[in-house]
């Protein structure tokens, strides 16, 4: 399933931007974001960042709306989940 959150975080442009992500495939994603028309430089790790401008359009494409600890929740459950290089765990 694909999952979106609100749009939230800050980034360029001056947009809130959101996260996009699959629950069951990486494969999924891609094929997702290319029907959305996100370039592959949007991809970060584990997610699609998507424009607030973008967020109505992946809606009607079939992501379905979940909140940020929902989306960190599904990836880990999943195995998707990929941390930030160098980051410990406390």
């Amino acid at each position: 399933m694909i999952l979106i959150d609100p749009p939230a975080w800050p980034g360029p442009r001056g947009l809130l931007w959101s996260h996009l992500v699959s629950d069951s495939s990486y494969a999924e994603l891609h094929e997702f974001a290319r029907a959305l028309g996100l370039p592959e430089r949007a991809f970060e790790r584990d997610h699609y960042d998507v424009p607030e401008t973008r967020y109505a359009d992946a809606l009607a494409l079939g992501a379905q709306p979940v909140s940020s600890r929902t989306i960190v929740a599904r990836l880990h459950a999943s195995g998707l989940r990929r941390r930030k290089p160098g980051r410990l765990l406390r």
